[in-house]
């Protein structure tokens, strides 16, 4: 504990002083400002090997990116140019358990670029990442192996979230193998939908835990929404929980993020958002080959069609 708030008090002195004029700031041969606190306990890292990553970067005092609402990043350590101007012409100098603040100027990125800047930053303004050095890896597979543990601590929250609402509000559900919580009302008539099959669903989404409905298509004048078991043109969370119900069926789909946005933004605008639905399967048919599916009128009809339809592959 102590180690950890040497480097806070640390970075929280730098911060400072990069806010007044840059001082006991270095610079890399682009222009790049930066400061490493490290205790030199550790290697430096070699080329080939990955580092993990918690960082915060900032413009002004907002946020623009962060781990803190999603997962550290793994960055390979390779040969950078050196004119790149970007964080990662640092990270060649690094340990285990070092952190850094790295400072871009708007007015750099813009000449360097060769780009004009996004409407948020100003000619005159600092971006700056604080990161920390989380730990060090010598393959990609052990990356992987890393990673996933956090993926399933991540999820496995998410669902002690969803079961913990499902206890407080005394509601009977079923949970999917994959995860997606199941609460059936009426399970229809006729055989389990499943994969291949075609379904038109009335449907209301919900943010998970208010119960304040985002989007929903239960109205005179919406359609149901038309889409194949198994083609992933749905959330995972759909084509899980719908797999338990028959034609006429209703239910209302607890759904934990993992299977529905993941790490991006959803419906609240932010990420790792479990979600409520509730669907009404109004007709099963066969599904229509892959092409005339794509090219039906209204086929791009679904929930929250900006993110809904697929997820991003894991990794991304």
């Amino acid at each position: 504990m102590k180690k950890i708030n040497s480097f806070l008090f640390a970075l929280m002195g730098i911060l400072l002083l990069v806010s007044c004029d840059n001082r006991g700031l270095k610079k890399t041969k682009s222009g790049l400002l930066y400061k490493i606190i490290s205790d030199e306990k550790n290697p430096v890292v070699k080329k080939g090997q990955f580092i993990k990553l918690n960082f915060t970067q900032k413009i002004r005092d907002s946020i623009l990116y962060s781990s803190d609402s999603s997962l550290p990043a793994y960055v390979p350590i390779d040969s950078v140019q050196q004119d790149a101007y970007s964080p990662v012409e640092i990270f060649s100098l690094l340990r285990k358990g070092d952190s850094a603040v790295v400072i871009q100027l708007a007015d750099s990125i813009q000449k360097k670029s060769g780009q004009p800047l996004p409407p948020f930053i100003h000619k005159k303004d600092k971006i700056t990442l604080t990161l920390r050095v989380l730990d060090v890896f010598d393959n990609e597979e052990l990356v992987k192996k890393d990673r996933q543990a956090l993926l399933d601590s991540f999820h496995a929250k998410e669902i002690v979230q969803v079961e913990n609402y499902l206890k407080q509000h005394n509601i009977q559900a079923t949970k999917t193998a994959m995860g997606t919580f199941v609460e059936i009302k009426n399970p229809g008539e006729g055989p389990l939908i499943d994969t291949g099959k075609q379904v038109s669903v009335i449907y209301t989404g919900k943010l998970f835990p208010s119960g304040k409905v985002f989007e929903t298509n239960d109205k005179e004048e919406a359609q149901p929404i038309k889409f194949v078991i198994g083609r992933r043109g749905i959330i995972q969370g759909w084509d899980d929980g719908i797999r338990l119900l028959k034609k006429g069926g209703t239910a209302t789909l607890y759904i934990p993020a993992f299977l529905a946005y993941d790490q991006q933004p959803g419906p609240g605008k932010t990420p790792n958002e479990n979600l409520i639905f509730d669907v009404k399967i109004v007709d099963v048919t066969d599904a229509p080959a892959e092409n005339e599916m794509s090219m039906r009128p209204g086929s791009n009809q679904r929930p929250n069609m900006r993110r809904l339809p697929t997820r991003p592959p894991a990794g991304k």
